[in-house]
């Protein structure tokens, strides 16, 4: 049984920034930050199923793509890599790349990755704040600068690089070759309501993904059966006994949590295991007291149902 306030772990990046206001207060030493971990605070706890990051960039990330289950464990990995982007922020014509803009045969991917034209053949698209993105394991991606995002993804550190700008880090073309889906992405999934607090983003065999928007001055429970990261986004919440505001995360598993929502409400991520919704995970205590029969749908006011009901815009569908 657990409920912790996350600890952060800075992970130095040459495409990383020094500024990572208002996400983190951490003491720069003048070098980029390109990650930010969350991690259970205990020294011997075990490491969870899922990962939950932040990722600054001010240069393109490499080209790059994570192997399967399968394959990951066929060079002596635990786990593949499958992952989901949240945009924290982005600049104007921020860009995100995934997939390519048309199939190529295995010879043909080997010598792009080897003269370097992989940089033209990605399919790179806009991306503004609140857009959700999901990157199954084998696609071919890249996120490019000005951008903050949110990432939860498979505990692995499985990476296999098809370029990377003249950086003079080591590609991956034979194990970049036999794990990716050489050619246009997969149509992106459109986000759905669960609730009026809950807007269902990712869901698949490896993690679910929601946003939740929760009315000022609400209470709540949570129930986390398995391993559930909590990111605030926007607002502060009481959790448990501890005070959350815009960039902190929790831990749940086994347990369960009250939170009680501040003045100005609150937006944030829930990720947890795969690869259903949980519908039991977050009970409106408020409806529970009164007795009311009312779904949390309907304990909404109008004038916030604007920002609860705004969707997460799919990816295949903007221009």
């Amino acid at each position: 049984m657990a409920i912790e306030h996350a600890s952060i772990r800075a992970v130095r990046k040459p495409w990383g920034s020094i500024d990572l206001q208002p996400w983190s207060n951490m003491h720069n030493d003048g070098d980029a930050i390109g990650e930010l971990w969350f991690q259970r605070p205990g020294v011997n706890t075990p490491d969870p199923a899922l990962l939950l990051k932040l990722l600054f960039t001010t240069e393109p990330l490499s080209i790059q793509v994570h192997p399967d289950d399968a394959f990951a464990q066929s060079i002596g990995l635990e786990h593949g890599k499958t992952e989901a982007w949240y945009i924290l922020s982005a600049t104007p014509g921020a860009k995100i790349a995934l997939g390519l803009k048309w199939r190529l045969t295995i010879p043909q991917l080997q010598a792009s990755i080897e003269d370097g034209s992989i940089s033209d053949l990605v399919q790179w698209r806009g991306v503004l704040k609140d857009d959700v993105i999901f990157v199954p394991a084998g696609t071919i991606h890249a996120i490019g600068p000005g951008l903050v995002i949110a990432e939860i993804q498979q505990r692995s550190d499985a990476t296999f690089r098809l370029f990377d700008y003249g950086r003079q880090r080591d590609l991956h073309a034979d194990n970049a070759v036999a794990v990716a889906n050489a050619g246009p992405p997969k149509r992106q999934s459109v986000p759905r309501r669960l609730t009026d607090a809950r807007t269902l983003l990712v869901a698949c065999p490896q993690f679910v993904l929601e946003r939740i928007d929760l009315l000022p001055k609400s209470n709540w429970e949570f129930n986390a059966e398995h391993e559930t990261w909590i990111l605030v986004l926007e607002g502060s919440a009481r959790i448990g006994l501890t005070n959350a505001s815009i960039g902190e995360a929790f831990f749940l598993e086994a347990d369960g949590a009250s939170f009680e929502v501040g003045a100005e409400g609150l937006k944030g991520l829930l990720a947890y295991l795969g690869p259903e919704p949980s519908l039991s995970l977050l009970q409106n205590l408020d409806r529970r007291s009164t007795g009311s029969s009312l779904s949390d749908q309907e304990t909404i006011p109008s004038h916030h149902r604007a920002t609860a009901g705004s969707l997460v815009r799919s990816m295949e569908t903007r221009p």
